[in-house]
């Protein structure tokens, strides 16, 4: 893929601890959006897929926090698709100040195709199709 989709977001209140931070937790919650919004731009969304009797569920996580996020910072998350696993999905992950242009935190995610008895299956053709013609 040669850029990545980037979906633009506010840090709220609620995504803050006591010290003013936003909670460590928060991350994945933001990759996850980076990904469906990802997926939404290619013409698809979980719903979608899920109504194809695949699911996504996410079967490796990792965040690198490289600097604090705080309330009311204006961030991006830039989401990538990893086309070179064949097992499964992976994403990849970079959320961004917008002041500064500052990597906040990058990660990935892999996530195995299963079925609706959650059975591991292949990546469908119509989901790998879509991912070699996007990137």
């Amino acid at each position: 893929m040669n850029e990545p989709h980037r979906t633009l977001f506010r840090v709220i209140y609620g995504d803050t601890d006591n010290m003013g931070y936003a909670y460590y937790g928060n991350y994945m919650r933001w990759f996850e959006i980076g990904r469906t919004e990802l997926f939404r731009s290619m013409g698809l969304t979980y719903k979608s897929i899920e109504g194809k009797g695949v699911f996504l569920p996410v079967s490796e996580a990792f965040v690198k926090y490289v600097f604090p996020v705080r309330y009311d910072d204006e961030l991006v998350v830039e989401t990538r698709l990893d086309s070179n696993v064949k097992g499964g999905v992976k994403f990849d992950y970079s959320i961004r100040r917008l002041e500064g242009d500052i990597i906040c935190a990058t990660g990935y995610t892999r996530h195995a195709c299963v079925n609706p008895e959650g059975r591991l299956i292949r990546p469908p053709a119509f989901l790998s199709r879509m991912i070699k013609e996007t990137f």
